[in-house]
């Protein structure tokens, strides 16, 4: 399944996506379905510009993300990679819509992108092992794990450089069913591609072992 979280100018819904490109509609769903079983209302609604697309999830809680996770990106920004994960957090504010514009932080000259894949947990989930970690996922997403690289050098820790306001765009919708053993994962500015890597080449990847 497909799922978006969108708004027609009233409150946000979901829908189910159905179609192909240039055809897409929006089968509109009853309430929340990570919460709530998969219920359609039986209203269609086309995938046009009057369809604004939300982040398909607002987390309840935070965004965890894992650093220096690609061997290349490690050895570009000149550093190495960790012998276990190097966890940092995104509070639920960062979180926009897949269209929404990012606002720069005034406090950073630079400004960098980072795609990623976005793995959305589906319940609360605590000190799960690793054979049942895949059972709390509902479905995967693209991300934009926007950086202020500079005060990323210089803080030391990431807060201020990946937790500011509109630094982790989400969407457009959600995919409950997907192999993320090697998706590429690509990111283009203004038609240009600036990054282009497979989730193979992750450090740490999505599926346990």
């Amino acid at each position: 399944m497909r799922i978006a979280r969108f708004t027609t100018g009233e409150d946000p819904r979901y829908g189910l996506v159905d179609g192909e490109p240039g055809s897409l509609q929006l089968v509109v769903l009853s309430g929340d379905p990570i919460y709530m079983p998969v219920q359609p209302t039986g209203e269609r609604i086309p995938l046009t510009d009057s369809v604004r697309l939300l982040a398909p999830v607002i987390p309840r809680s935070k965004v965890v993300g894992v650093g220096r996770n690609y061997a290349a990106h490690a050895a570009e920004l000149g550093t190495t990679v960790p012998a276990y994960p190097l966890l940092f957090l995104k509070p639920n504010t960062s979180v926009i819509g897949p269209d929404d514009p990012i606002v720069l932080p005034p406090y950073s000259d630079e400004v960098h992108h980072e795609a990623e894949l976005a793995v959305v947990i589906g319940k609360i989930t605590k000190n799960v092992s690793p054979a049942h970690a895949l059972e709390k996922v509902f479905g995967y997403t693209a991300a934009n794990d926007v950086t202020a690289r500079d005060v990323q050098r210089t803080d030391g820790q990431w807060t201020r450089a990946k937790g500011f306001d509109s630094s982790c765009p989400l969407g457009p919708w959600i995919v409950t069913e997907l192999d993320t053993d090697n998706l590429q994962v690509t990111a283009r500015v203004n038609g240009i591609t600036r990054q282009d890597g497979r989730t193979s080449e992750m450090v740490f990847d999505v599926r346990p072992s």
